[in-house]
């Protein structure tokens, strides 16, 4: 039985080495081929060197392990929060402009709305070779989506992309699309496989809340989504953690 029981360790010993042995050779590939490309390689010349400063002024370790983006479409703006190694909350980096928006405050609901969505996400998806210079893809749809929307055409292909044109994707431009793809590539080469993206209509803070309350107080299906999205944006100002991403059956969000 002891045999039996070490021989059981060992294997699953072997079976970690080897697990780790493949996710290391899957992000050295995927560096290599990153770093093949002539965007990727010429964007990290120019900025790489510049957020390393920028990290050590804020008292951040670079590069990242750990970074949170979180975006406001009422003002443009999106957000970099990191958490450095053995830290348990997450410090604010940077604030970036996103430079122009389609549809109107609310979430996607099908595909052909025009609307940026609204909800929880993550990037896992580079795209070196974009039509908008560089580009990063948004999780959308989640199983929110499916939910609350059009099952059948939800729409997708929603990125954080270069340039300034939109149609329900956060266009940066392409100066700025290049330092926060770097910022988010490094996070991917240090193992980051999932960087969460949360994209909100507003600030819900309270003049935000009375403004969507005077606004769309009749359309109930949007201000119970919101209530909902407010609970996750309201946590994370309180603790700076980001919790797992997890839904109810009716497709609302938990935290």
């Amino acid at each position: 039985m002891k045999r039996f029981f070490l021989f059981a360790v060992l294997c699953c010993l072997a079976g970690t080495a080897v697990v780790r042995a493949q996710v290391n050779t899957d992000i050295s590939v995927f560096k290599a081929y990153q770093m093949s490309m002539p965007r990727v390689s010429q964007a990290f010349s120019q900025f790489n060197d510049v957020l390393k400063k920028e990290f050590e002024q804020k008292g951040l370790v670079y590069p990242p392990k750990d970074i949170y983006l979180r975006s406001f479409k009422a003002q443009n703006e999106l957000e970099v929060w990191v958490k450095n190694p053995g830290a348990d909350t997450f410090s604010f980096f940077k604030l970036y402009k996103v430079c122009a928006l389609s549809g109107s405050l609310g979430p996607k609901r099908w595909e052909g709305d025009r609307q940026v969505p609204e909800g929880l996400y993550f990037i896992n998806h580079f795209n070196p070779k974009s039509d908008f210079h560089l580009s990063m893809l948004v999780s959308y749809p989640n199983y929110s989506d499916m939910v609350l929307g059009n099952k059948d055409k939800p729409g997708g292909d929603i990125y954080i992309h270069g340039a300034c044109y939109t149609v329900g994707c956060l266009p940066m431009t392409d100066n700025i699309i290049k330092e926060l793809y770097i910022l988010c590539l490094n996070a991917r080469f240090q193992g980051q496989n999932n960087i969460p993206i949360h994209i909100f209509p507003t600030r819900f803070n309270k003049a935000s809340v009375g403004f969507l309350a005077k606004e769309y107080g009749k359309d109930e299906d949007k201000h119970r989504f919101w209530l909902n999205l407010k609970a996750g944006y309201d946590y994370f100002e309180a603790h700076k953690k980001v919790l797992p991403v997890m839904y109810t059956k009716d497709g609302k969000y938990v935290f």
